[in-house]
């Protein structure tokens, strides 16, 4: 499982004590290191069956600072996932990604009835 997170975000941190605790395998990747590209966030929202908007960290500072809650509507698929792409702050995390899934935020009941 891939697990996409930024370390010092204290969601991140819950959802990665959880998966610790559950024993369940990952391989951790700093988003803000090695941001998803667009094919990778192309294919994360189609296998999680989410709304794109759902990818979007609508409570940073970079989402407020470019105004997008008033720009996305407007906005094509092509011009988000080209968007979220070119910055990992942009991106909800943390999100876990299996070969059946792909979750996005930490709701604890969501991962375990996906994960366990």
């Amino acid at each position: 499982m891939l697990f996409v997170c930024y370390p010092r975000c204290s969601t991140c941190k819950k959802a990665q004590k959880w998966l610790d605790e559950k024993g369940i395998d990952y391989d951790l990747r700093d988003i803000k290191e090695e941001n998803p590209s667009y094919d990778e966030l192309k294919t994360w929202v189609e296998k999680s069956g989410l709304d794109i908007k759902r990818f979007f960290n609508t409570s940073g500072q970079r989402y407020k600072r470019l105004a997008l809650k008033d720009k996305l509507p407007s906005m094509s698929v092509e011009e988000k996932l080209t968007l979220l792409s070119s910055d990992g702050m942009l991106v909800k995390r943390p999100i876990a990604v299996t070969d059946d899934a792909v979750l996005v935020g930490f709701r604890e009941q969501d991962w375990a009835n996906t994960l366990l």
